[in-house]
């Protein structure tokens, strides 16, 4: 019904802007937020309270970058209505059911136990609705799907469904395991950071500001986290933007090929986000190089205002291997099927 887009993360100045917004739109029944980290309490969609609330707050260290500024919010939210129920709609909740070899990592029991060190997983939201679209798109029910499904946009993502359910995904404890990403780095060998501490003196706060800021293609090209640029200056000549891109798209098929080995067989692959929408530069590199997999290059380049007005799009050439489909972003509305949900709407 209406909408209200930033370009940079909230601030100071967000409850004034979400005042102003709602001052100008029919009043809410209900608000969902998404919440990128449940933590190990939370393991579904829930009405925000007290108790929920602290427990957010307890996790922020978690993705940073995501749940620190959206807390601000949410008091926000809860203050300027106070008289509708709010609901945190979580990315982790998708993965919540990774069986016990996909979520655990290989340290020590007391890492484990004691510290609750472990894979959740995220881009929920977004797989939710990607996973329910494509099922419509390929005509057969979700619990009688296996696909993979790559979220890229600022930040990327794989992940495994078997039957309707996670069964393996990229990140990890954080959001910051796995692809490389518009700025943060994705995987990356832990001898490298205890390395970077013991003989080069790096800080905590000068590793956690590197790997989430400075680094992925912003870090790679030195001029720009934004694929569309990189292409364009790929096109120039630029040679490090040609390596960021070759260092992206090969990260990209090696999670989706190792999503894949947690599969029986692979019944569609599936692109969202930014990039995966609206950069078919990278959708064709990456597609063209996962000949092991039946999945083919030579993809069908949809108009982008097509794709938003449809929703989804199939950009595979018909019988020549793997189907490639093409999802729309469709976070918001996820959030508002789970808000309803959880609200018994």
């Amino acid at each position: 019904m209406a909408d209200r887009d930033a370009s940079e993360p909230p601030g100071p100045a967000a409850a004034a802007e979400l005042r102003d917004f709602l001052s100008e739109v029919p009043a809410p029944a209900a608000v969902g937020h998404r919440i990128v980290h449940s933590g190990p309490h939370l393991t579904g969609h829930t009405l925000i309270d007290a108790r929920v609330r602290a427990l957010l707050a307890d996790v922020a260290d978690l993705a940073p970058l995501h749940v620190t500024p959206a807390l601000p919010v949410v008091d926000a939210a809860r203050e300027l209505l106070p008289d509708v129920p709010h609901v945190a709609c979580f990315d982790t909740v998708f993965h919540k059911d990774l069986p016990a070899e996909a979520r655990t990592y290989a340290v020590p029991e007391r890492w484990r136990a004691e510290y609750g060190l472990r894979r959740y997983g995220f881009h929920g939201l977004s797989y939710s609705w990607a996973l329910q679209r494509t099922a419509q798109a390929l005509g057969r029910p979700v619990d009688n799907l296996q696909v993979v499904l790559a979220h890229m946009g600022g930040g990327c993502s794989a992940c495994a469904v078997r039957n309707g359910r996670s069964v393996d995904t990229t990140m990890g404890l954080t959001p910051l395991e796995g692809l490389v990403m518009s700025r943060r780095s994705g995987s990356l060998d832990p001898g490298a950071l205890l390395w970077l501490q013991r003989r080069h003196g790096l800080s905590t706060d000068e590793l956690d500001d590197a790997l989430h800021r400075h680094s992925g293609l912003l870090g790679l090209s030195g001029t720009s986290g934004d694929t569309r640029d990189l292409v364009r200056a790929r096109a120039e000549g630029d040679a490090a933007a040609a390596l960021a891109l070759a260092t992206f798209t090969l990260s990209c098929r090696r999670g989706i090929a190792s999503m894949a080995a947690s599969l029986d067989r692979l019944d569609a692959l599936v692109f969202t986000g930014e990039i995966g929408e609206d950069q078919p530069e990278v959708r064709e590199e990456i597609c063209s190089a996962l000949t092991v997999l039946g999945v083919r290059g030579g993809l069908l380049v949809p108009e982008l205002e097509e794709l938003m007005r449809e929703g989804l799009r199939r950009i595979d050439q018909a019988g020549r291997g793997v189907p490639v489909l093409v999802v729309a972003t469709g976070e918001t509305q996820q959030i508002a099927a789970e808000t309803r949900r959880v609200l018994g709407m």
